[in-house]
């Protein structure tokens, strides 16, 4: 717990106990221990919240992206398709189509 080791908590129950006395050190104790539950629980508690918000914005932009394509498929679907382009030139060089006329 927060990078400290057995010898460390040793270290700093010695100091509690030389600072404190042992007639208040378990009343601190308890305190101390009650004080750290809270704090636990309400990290969790902004964790799963913050967990559920990112969760809920995923979902939203899912929702959209969704929604954007359907969108785009309908509207593809009802405009009209273009007409194949006319490659053959126009003018004195184009080849003549049809029957050929006859002379006068």
């Amino acid at each position: 717990m927060f990078g400290i080791g057995m010898p460390e908590l040793m270290v700093i129950a010695v100091i509690a106990l030389l600072v404190v006395g042992p007639k208040k050190l378990p009343e601190i104790a308890k305190a101390l221990g009650k004080g750290l539950s809270e704090f636990r629980k309400v990290t969790d508690s902004a964790t799963e919240t913050i967990k559920e918000t990112l969760k809920t914005d995923e979902l939203k932009k899912d929702l959209d992206g969704l929604k954007d394509s359907l969108l785009y498929g309908k509207e593809e679907e009802k405009a009209d398709p273009v007409p194949p382009a006319d490659t053959t030139p126009q003018g004195h060089d184009a080849p003549k189509t049809g029957a050929p006329k006859p002379p006068a």
